[in-house]
């Protein structure tokens, strides 16, 4: 099993102690924790995009290129490239670059986002935005594929052999469909035989599990095979301890916290207890023992092979945050990678093999 540390940067008081980073410290913040989790040995890193409050994390690719800067081994990931908002020649651009800047360690997590100001802000229609995605991600598709590219899409003006500069490094580059409520991404991402990212965040597992289902028949029935599906999935929370009594202990005044704050945007909470979040929500909150056991228990449901936490504090103290960061690689993660298969590929660069030289007889 693989595991990722992302952030949504999220730009918000402390759920606990109420206090507001600057926007200058919240990234440098983002960056210090991409810096932890390759230091920890996490595989990938992994930012958002929203383009509304209380996010601001409307440009993955100068944030991630920064990091790429600053690292060496972590593959970067978006979580996710919201497509439907996007002109895709702008962002095969801006991630053509990135794929050199981080030296082919980038893949995407795509999906149409979330989020009705930002929306408004792209124009786009609850209607039309899954339409919006499927057609932005073919687009990208081929032009990271091909050198030249004709298209008349219905999002955007025409293309007629366009070239689209530079020509990236992987060949082609992984790209994931985040799946969160919708069968359009999921069967989005079979019909391409591509890999399936499930939230897993909201609600309890079961409908996520369904999606995931469903992801599985269409895989099928498109032809691919089974054993090649390959899914990934979020986690609500994270906050282990020795003892299963002071994480909870410890992660009680963030849970609350984490209410007020969805209570203050009117949202009504899935979860109303911690309790409740502790046992229903995929968040893994408790000993070691009990945090591999729960990835085991969705694990038989989801079957994924890919598991990201949350990079930011969100609450805990940055000493409470680091050291269960560090017990989730020195206690936890090293029994699941033994238990858990990873991707049935490797964990780097996609670059096509080199052609032999044919000898003449």
């Amino acid at each position: 099993m693989k595991f990722l540390a992302i952030t949504l940067i999220v730009h918000a008081p402390d759920p606990v102690t109420g206090e507001q980073k600057s926007t200058t410290d919240r990234f440098r913040e983002v960056v210090d924790n991409a810096l932890l989790a390759e230091r920890l040995g996490f595989d990938g890193f992994g930012v958002g995009e929203r383009h509304e409050r209380p996010f601001i994390s409307s440009s993955p690719p100068v944030v991630l290129s920064h990091v790429a800067a600053l690292t060496s081994a972590i593959r970067l990931f978006t979580a996710v490239t919201t497509l439907s908002l996007l002109d895709p020649v702008r962002a095969h651009e801006d991630y053509a670059t990135l794929d050199h800047l981080s030296g082919g360690r980038l893949e995407l997590i795509i999906g149409k986002g979330n989020g009705a100001a930002q929306r408004e802000l792209f124009h786009v229609t609850p209607e039309d935005q899954w339409e919006r995605n499927a057609e932005s991600y073919e687009l990208f598709r081929q032009l990271w594929r091909q050198d030249r590219v004709t298209a008349s899409p219905r999002f955007r003006p025409e293309l007629n052999r366009a070239e689209v500069w530079p020509r990236p490094l992987q060949q082609p580059i992984r790209v994931w469909h985040g799946s969160a409520t919708s069968r359009e991404s999921v069967d989005l991402a079979a019909r391409y035989g591509d890999p399936l990212f499930s939230a897993n965040v909201t609600n309890p597992i079961e409908p996520y599990a369904e999606l995931v289902r469903y992801y599985r028949q269409r895989w099928a029935e498109y032809g691919h095979d089974p054993a090649t599906a390959v899914v990934g999935a979020g986690t609500a929370g994270y906050y282990a301890a020795r003892r299963s009594q002071d994480a909870v202990a410890a992660y009680r005044p963030v849970f609350e916290g984490q209410l007020a704050f969805q209570r203050r945007l009117g949202l009504e909470p899935v979860f109303a207890t911690l309790e409740d979040f502790v046992e229903r929500s995929s968040a893994l909150i408790g000993s070691p023992q009990q945090v591999i056991e729960k990835v085991h228990r969705y694990h038989r449901q989801l079957g994924h092979s890919v598991m990201h936490l949350h990079a930011d504090a969100g609450g805990l103290t940055d000493a409470q945050h680091r050291e269960s960061l560090e017990l989730f690689q020195s206690d936890i993660a090293p029994v699941l990678r033994r238990e858990i298969p990873d991707p049935p590929w490797p964990w780097g660069p996609v670059v096509p093999e080199p052609v032999s030289a044919v000898r003449e007889g």
